[in-house]
């Protein structure tokens, strides 16, 4: 990834946009299972909102949005700051997958381009849909506690990862060498979710775009709009006016 702007504001704060607002987009501004539409998160989300939103749309050539899910990601390099935004996008039979970074071009911050690619995947392709939890204090779980942090993962062409690591015995003091052990996962793209650093609502919208994704992938009848236990629901929010994970793992 390369290094970020001064431009972009900061995620938590949505982008004024003044003047011409630009071609308005019917599939974005879908609230699907989510009470926000795509429309809404990317402008939260405040990465280049316009781009981004004129290239998801010209992306979906025409196709509604069925749900949604806007990862930004932020990392500190040194003195420098990087961010990444992912946008997941489903359709009836697509998923799009769109990934933008931007780079500097010079050390004063005035010349700077996006760097932007899309995928669209046809969601019968789509081999797996893995979800892990993470839940603090499990000896103390209540049926209310939320989810603290959740990582998606979506398996379609086929790509394995393989980790692997020294075997052992379980006897700590044996030095015998008892070759190596690992597991294979498959995964196309990962997103991991935090509540610390993204938000409650963050890991709830995950969850309910991995239910409309499997529902949409087995033919099934697409999950009512479920807020889970301990979110209330959101309000809506109006319109203009985030390879293997391609790197992207925190």
């Amino acid at each position: 990834m390369e290094t970020m702007s001064s431009q972009p504001p900061t995620p938590h704060s949505p982008a004024p946009v003044s003047g011409h607002q630009g071609p308005q987009h019917h599939g974005l501004h879908d609230h699907g299972a989510q009470g926000q539409s795509l429309e809404g998160a990317l402008q939260q989300a405040g990465f280049y909102p316009r781009l981004v939103a004129d290239v998801v749309a010209d992306a979906l050539d025409g196709r509604d949005c069925v749900a949604h899910l806007v990862h930004l990601e932020t990392h500190f390099d040194r003195a420098e700051v990087r961010r990444h935004i992912t946008v997941l996008v489903l359709t009836e039979d697509m998923l799009v997958i769109t990934h933008v970074d931007d780079q500097q071009l010079d050390e004063a911050g005035e010349q700077t381009v996006a760097q932007v690619s899309t995928e669209s995947v046809p969601v019968t392709q789509i081999r797996s849909v893995v979800l892990s939890y993470v839940y603090a204090q499990p000896q103390d779980y209540k049926s209310s506690d939320p989810v603290r942090e959740l990582t998606l993962a979506i398996a379609w062409s086929g790509g394995q990862r393989l980790d692997m690591g020294p075997a052992s015995c379980g006897d700590p003091q044996c030095e015998a060498d008892h070759g190596y052990s690992g597991t294979i996962a498959q995964e196309d793209i990962v997103l991991r979710i935090s509540a610390e650093a993204d938000g409650l609502q963050a890991v709830q919208d995950a969850k309910l775009f991995a239910r409309a994704l499997r529902a949409v992938n087995t033919g099934s009848s697409a999950p009512a709009p479920h807020t889970g236990p301990g979110l209330p629901p959101r309000a809506r929010m109006g319109v203009f006016g985030n390879r293997l994970s391609r790197g992207h793992q925190r």
